[in-house]
């Protein structure tokens, strides 16, 4: 699985990257913490991010097979980042591999969970995809706090629009987000 390619000395897939920086972009959109009440901490930060990629994840395994290495580049990319960024913020060696770790395992039920939603979506609508926001995004923030049904109607806008595009284009590392909607009614 990933973890070889992740701890090995395989090179790294050249389109992950700029694909993970369009997603970092898109992340940290002001409009998102804003509209929808994501929390602006570091666990918010990292819920956004999550929730982005399991998004393109979803639409490049769709490409099969030629998706599954880029899906699999971007999840190492995803942890190359996330270690960089525990070092950034002054972890020390011994405890950043342990850190990374918690993240890859909470990043991975995330995903589980995220799929198992959308999954859901023609039987059960949005209710599952609401309930995971809620539970990962905005779990930290006291009840009634944050936006869920609003951020799942982004994020399946953002599955719509990643769907409608080109998978050449994407597997090439060029990825197209849909604006956060400003100033919407809150659902």
């Amino acid at each position: 699985m990933f973890w070889k390619r992740f701890f090995g000395s395989r090179p790294r897939d050249a389109d992950a990257w700029p694909l993970y920086e369009a997603i970092l972009v898109q992340a940290r959109t002001p409009a998102l913490y804003r509209e929808f009440g994501v929390p602006d901490s570091v666990d918010g930060r990292f819920e956004a991010i999550v929730l982005h990629v399991v998004l393109v994840l979803r639409r490049l395994k769709r490409d099969f097979p030629e998706g599954l290495d880029l899906a699999e580049a971007l999840q190492e990319a995803f942890f190359e980042d996330m270690d960089r960024s525990l070092r950034e913020m002054g972890a020390g060696d011994l405890g950043v591999g342990k850190r990374v770790k918690r993240m890859a395992e909470g990043f991975l039920g995330r995903l589980g969970a995220y799929d198992e939603a959308l999954d859901k979506l023609p039987v059960s609508g949005d209710a599952g995809l609401r309930a995971v926001l809620q539970r990962n995004v905005f779990g930290t923030l006291p009840a009634g706090q944050g936006d869920a049904a609003g951020l799942a109607a982004y994020a399946l806008a953002q599955l719509a629009a990643l769907e409608a595009q080109d998978g050449a284009a994407l597997r090439q590392g060029r990825v197209a987000f849909v604006d956060v909607p400003v100033g919407a009614e809150k659902g």
